[in-house]
């Protein structure tokens, strides 16, 4: 191949995978002698984003992230999935990209504003009570002077907690893996709920965002690590549209509910 400049070297490169008449190696790994068999699917989304293999520990807390995420229910993002999959069932991809397209602020998007936010604080990994403490301080009164709420807390249904959280907060403590950005994040939980005089809870994506933070994921590519994992729910809840259909039932409730305003009829006087 040759270069812009005219030289023979690659203009482009790629560290992910490539391809040759006998073998496929992704992240300097043969992929059939030493991934396909002995790493599960969520260690080999680990090694794909971060460029390595992770230990045991590790594995299980990043798969246990994806699946806490993988559905929540009749959500906006399902519902978008079904209604175009009853347009198109002929396209299932275009149903799951209509679902994962839904991932913003309110659903899956607080999960990359709180690893913004908590990588930008830089917490040091050494850091006490005592410094992640006034560190959250600093950071709940920055937000609040911005008229910014910290992204992760409260839930519309777990009011008193949210149990996702409680789970993935026991075992990153049991495996060693409760790092100094998880750490931060439940100071900004305490410090906000002061602030606002309400108990706010830390919800999914807030610990989820947090822990794979100090599993060393960079904040740009957290939301991408939630639209893998609902992805998956996508796909349960397709299935379950082309055995128990749902689409046209709402299609039809939202007709009988809506009515039609003609904005010609009535003039302002």
């Amino acid at each position: 191949m040759t270069n812009f400049d005219g030289g023979t070297q690659p203009s482009m490169r790629t560290s992910i995978g490539f391809s040759t008449e006998d073998q496929i190696r992704v992240r300097g790994y043969n992929l059939s002698e030493e991934l396909m068999g002995e790493v599960d699917f969520g260690s080999m989304f680990f090694l794909l984003v971060s460029g390595r293999v992770p230990n045991q520990g590790e594995a299980r807390l990043f798969n246990a992230v994806l699946v806490a995420l993988a559905d929540h229910g009749l959500t906006p993002t399902a519902l978008a999935a079904r209604l175009t999959y009853t347009g198109a069932p002929d396209a299932i991809q275009g149903a799951i990209a209509s679902g994962v397209l839904g991932a913003g602020s309110v659903f899956l998007g607080s999960f990359e504003d709180v690893g913004r936010i908590l990588q930008e604080a830089a917490p040091n990994s050494d850091a006490s009570d005592d410094e992640l403490r006034e560190l959250a301080k600093e950071t709940v009164a920055a937000l609040r002077r911005a008229n910014l709420k910290v992204p992760g807390l409260g839930h519309p249904i777990h009011k008193k907690g949210d149990p996702r959280t409680a789970r993935l907060l026991n075992m990153a403590e049991e495996l060693d893996l409760l790092g100094p950005r998880t750490r931060l994040m439940l100071h900004l939980r305490h410090e906000a709920s002061e602030a606002t005089g309400r108990d706010l809870v830390l919800n999914a994506t807030g610990a989820c965002g947090a822990l794979l933070s100090d599993l060393g994921f960079d904040a740009s590519i957290l939301r991408g690590i939630a639209v893998v994992s609902r992805a998956a729910g996508l796909v349960g809840h397709l299935q379950e549209e082309n055995e128990q259909p749902m689409g046209q039932a709402i299609w039809q409730l939202v007709e009988r509910e809506s009515t039609y305003e003609d904005p010609r009829r009535a003039e302002p006087t």
